[in-house]
C-alpha cells in the first residue's frame, strides 16, 4: 500500500487572485521526461509546453525550473500559471456582508462565477475577493451558479475549509432563495416538489427522469401582481439547476432563464441588462468553529419585481 505524502506548498505566488496549476506525475507513469508527460496530459497545443519550459515557467516544489530533459519521477509535483483567457468584465461589485477571522460572506452579483472554471478565471467572486481583501488562502465553502446572484460563504483559513464545507454536505445550512416568475392562479402553493434530476456532462440543461427523488424544493408565493409572482424557494437538496428545473416543471419558469423552458443560446447569458431573476437571499447556520448562530441576508433586489419595465425594456 502506497503511503500518502503531504502535498508541498506552491513555490509560485497567486496571479490576479488565481492559484497556479499543480500537476503530480502518476506513480505508474512510463514517460522518460516530465515534458513528455505534460505534453500527453495537458493537450495544450503544438509547442506550448516547450515554450513554457524554455521560459522557465514550470517549476518543481523547490522553485527550480523544469527543463525539456528533466527526468520523469513518479509522484513529482510541478506548478505553473496557465495563460489567462480574455474575459468580459462583469460590471457589478461583490459586496461583503460579513467578515471575521474565519469566514467571509459575500453577496455575489449575477453573471459572476463563484470560483475559477473554464473560461471564467479572474472574473470570479473568489479571485476578486482575494485581490480586494488581500486574503490569499480564501476558499469557497460551496458554489452558486454564475447566473444566480446572492450569498456565498468563503473560508479564510485553509485548515478550516473542510469544516465549513461539511456544513453544506450534511445539509446543516438553511438556504433561502427568491425568484420572479409568471403567476398562475391554477398552481396551488405552497407546495413541496420532489423529483429525480440528472445533469450529464457536456449537456447544458438538467433533466427530470423516472426514479427515486434526489431533489426536493419548497415553493411559496410571497406576492403577485401584473401576471408575475415573487416566490420564496427553499431547497432541501442541492442538485444542479434544481430550483430552475422545479419552477419550470410547475409551468413557472424563472424570468430571464436562458435554459428553461428552452435553450435560447449563449447571448442572453451574457446580456448584463437582463439577468436571471434568481437570488440566494439568505444563509442560516451554526458556525462549527465559533458556535455562533448566523443568519445572513442579501440586500439585492430582483429588478423584474422592483422595475419590470426597465428589466424588460431591451428584450
Amino acid at each position: 500500500m502506497r503511503r500518502r505524502t503531504r502535498t508541498p506548498p506552491s513555490p509560485l505566488p497567486q496571479r490576479d487572485g488565481v492559484d497556479p496549476v499543480r500537476v503530480r506525475m502518476p506513480f505508474d507513469g512510463v514517460w522518460a521526461t516530465v515534458r513528455d508527460h505534460l505534453v500527453a496530459r495537458l493537450a495544450a497545443g503544438d509547442g506550448v509546453i516547450d515554450g513554457m519550459l524554455d521560459a522557465g515557467l514550470i517549476v518543481t516544489a523547490d522553485g527550480r525550473p523544469v527543463t525539456r530533459d528533466t527526468a520523469y519521477a513518479p509522484g513529482l509535483y510541478v506548478w505553473f500559471h496557465r495563460e489567462l483567457p480574455d474575459e468580459v468584465p462583469v460590471p457589478y461589485p461583490v459586496e461583503v456582508v460579513h467578515r471575521d477571522e474565519h469566514i467571509v460572506v459575500a453577496d455575489k452579483p449575477h453573471f459572476l462565477a463563484t470560483t475559477p472554471r473554464g473560461s471564467h478565471v479572474t472574473e470570479t467572486a473568489l479571485a476578486r475577493l482575494r485581490r480586494d481583501l488581500g486574503l490569499e488562502a480564501l476558499s469557497a465553502a460551496h458554489r452558486l451558479d454564475r447566473l444566480t446572484a446572492g450569498l456565498v460563504l468563503f473560508t479564510v483559513r485553509r485548515e478550516e475549509r473542510g469544516i465549513y464545507q461539511t456544513l453544506f454536505r450534511d445539509r446543516r445550512v438553511t438556504k433561502e432563495y427568491e425568484a420572479v416568475a409568471p403567476y398562475d392562479p391554477g398552481v396551488a402553493l405552497p407546495r413541496t416538489v420532489s423529483s429525480r434530476i440528472v445533469k450529464e456532462r457536456g449537456v447544458l440543461t438538467a433533466q427530470e427522469v423516472p426514479g427515486e427523488p434526489n431533489a426536493v424544493s419548497r415553493i411559496e408565493l410571497l406576492e403577485q401582481r401584473a401576471g408575475r409572482g415573487r416566490y420564496r424557494l427553499l431547497p432541501r437538496t442541492g442538485q444542479t439547476h434544481q430550483l430552475r428545473v422545479h419552477m419550470n416543471a410547475l409551468g413557472l419558469p424563472i424570468l430571464g432563464d436562458p435554459l428553461y423552458p428552452v435553450v435560447t443560446g449563449p447571448g442572453p447569458a451574457d446580456d448584463f441588462r437582463r439577468p436571471l431573476q434568481l437570488l440566494a437571499r439568505a444563509l442560516e447556520f451554526t458556525d462549527p468553529v465559533t458556535g455562533r448562530d448566523h443568519r445572513f441576508v442579501s440586500g439585492r433586489v430582483l429588478q423584474a419585481w422592483s422595475s419590470y419595465e426597465t428589466w424588460d425594456r431591451d428584450r
